[in-house]
């Protein structure tokens, strides 16, 4: 075995992925304790407080439903999935040319029917209505 050399193509992602896998833990923890060390712990008095002449306020919980983060999730996972056809498209001609096209179509019309497997299924389930059934 020779000496190691360093002239490989992803030696420098390497080094970064170390670097980076140790650098941001470190950033979080340093952060956490900075903001924790600086901040102030008796604020809900203050946040409670009624300013000028304003109602004094009453503590509500927040209620967000989260039908609206499940249609969010969805939202984000069809437009990636979209987003997954764009290369196809532009580079479609190029897997015909060398003789892939009936493949490369065959896996994206599948890639097409798993798309709509889960928007019936997620239909079915209701999670694109906006009224909720509870």
């Amino acid at each position: 075995m020779s000496h190691a050399t360093f002239e490989h193509p992803y030696f420098g992602v390497f080094i970064l992925f170390v670097l980076v896998s140790i650098a941001f833990p470190m950033t979080l923890r340093l952060q956490r304790f900075i903001s924790r060390a600086l901040a102030k712990k008796d604020r809900e008095k203050l946040k409670l407080s009624t300013y000028e002449c304003g109602p004094t306020s009453n503590k509500q919980p927040n209620r967000i439903s989260t039908h609206f983060f499940i249609l969010a999730l969805l939202f984000i996972l069809f437009d990636i999935e979209v987003l997954f056809m764009v290369p196809w498209a532009l580079n479609f001609k190029l897997f015909e040319h060398i003789g892939l096209g009936i493949f490369v179509f065959v896996e994206m019309i599948s890639f097409i029917a798993f798309l709509l497997v889960g928007f019936i299924y997620a239909w079915k389930k209701g999670a694109l209505s906006w009224q909720s059934i509870e």
